[in-house]
């Protein structure tokens, strides 16, 4: 039998999740197929860092050379990993190998931390949002980290910006802000949402795996719109107008050809960008009705170029700290 060289391990969820798992597992997916090399995923036991540990040993025991990590449930068990299996690369998304929270990141020269500009993707949702013509819109995050911190602090900006083309009247946009403490799919997280659209919301931006779903069911029974994230959540639901994207695929696959090809970047931690189409909009499969393609490239262009900066959480600590001149944040507890 085929020794699965490359592994997979999963963090909260599947890789059937319709998002973050599920995006990393394809570009897994699509080297192994393409060049003839096993492949094999493994689901932690539990949400530890014991858990994901355990998962990894069985991964390195079975003959695994490259282990690739979604998400910030990674940076503890990473962080010991990485020392314990010096021969094993580790591709690491969204996260950093650290010993415990409080300490600095120590990324080794066997491990790539790979992490995305969300701001600048959460800015074209916004944007797109508010120049299709919604006002009141609402941002649904999960659990408050960097990653979901980025996406939303980047979709004010970018409804804000919008309204400022629109010549629109300060207090035009309202967007009511969130999180739900969780990644979930709960009936909590869609009484919520549902709560939200009979306030007069038209628009969620659902930022949180499962929550998404949530928010997608409320959005279905009020005849609402979501945003969906990670990947094209177009499938999802027919609430799902467009989707702010991360290229998990490409950048999975990207970094698995680096490390056969010998060109692995180990030791960075490396922020892909609009510059190399590594977030964005899935605008082929949008319902938007004016805002179209010819828009979209306008205004990634002018992010690409630098002529728009999308702040992000380390010049920003928290959603009503974002600079608006239109747009009111109302951060719901």
């Amino acid at each position: 039998a085929k020794v699965n060289e490359i592994a997979l391990i999963t963090d909260v969820g599947t890789i059937d999740d319709k998002s973050f798992n599920q995006g990393s597992w394809e570009g897994v997916e699509q080297y192994g197929d393409e060049f003839k090399v096993g492949y094999k995923y493994y689901q932690p036991a539990e949400k530890s860092t014991k858990a994901c540990i355990d998962s990894i040993d069985q991964a390195v025991a079975a003959g695994a050379k490259i282990i690739v990590t979604p998400g910030f449930l990674f940076e503890a068990p990473i962080a010991s990993a990485q020392e314990k299996y010096p021969d094993v690369k580790f591709i690491v998304v969204d996260a950093a190998p650290k010993p415990d929270a409080k300490s600095e990141p120590v990324i080794k020269e066997n491990t790539l931390s790979i992490f995305y500009a969300e701001e600048q993707a959460g800015f074209l949702a916004g944007y797109g949002a508010v120049k299709e013509g919604y006002k009141n819109l609402g941002f649904m995050g999960g659990l408050q980290v960097p990653a979901v911190d980025r996406f939303g602090y980047g979709f004010i900006q970018g409804a804000d910006y919008a309204a400022k083309e629109l010549g629109m009247a300060k207090e035009d946009i309202q967007i009511k802000y969130t999180y739900t403490g969780n990644f979930d799919a709960s009936p909590e997280n869609q009484a919520k949402a549902a709560a939200w659209y009979n306030d007069g919301t038209e628009l969620i931006f659902a930022c949180g795996g499962g929550v998404g779903n949530s928010v997608m069911s409320a959005a279905e029974a009020s005849n609402k719109k979501v945003i969906g994230v990670d990947v094209d959540q177009s499938t999802e639901s027919p609430s799902v107008i467009t989707s702010a994207t991360k290229n998990l695929t490409k950048s999975v696959y990207d970094a698995i050809k680096s490390v056969y090809d010998g060109t692995f970047k180990g030791g960075i931690a490396e922020t892909l960008t609009a510059e190399t189409n590594s977030v964005g909009l899935a605008m082929d499969t949008s319902t938007f009705e004016k805002f179209n393609q010819a828009n979209y490239d306008e205004i990634y262009a002018k992010i690409v170029s630098g002529e728009i900066k999308v702040l992000n959480d380390n010049t920003i600590k928290g959603a009503s700290e974002t600079p608006t001149e239109i747009a009111t944040v109302i951060e719901v507890k």
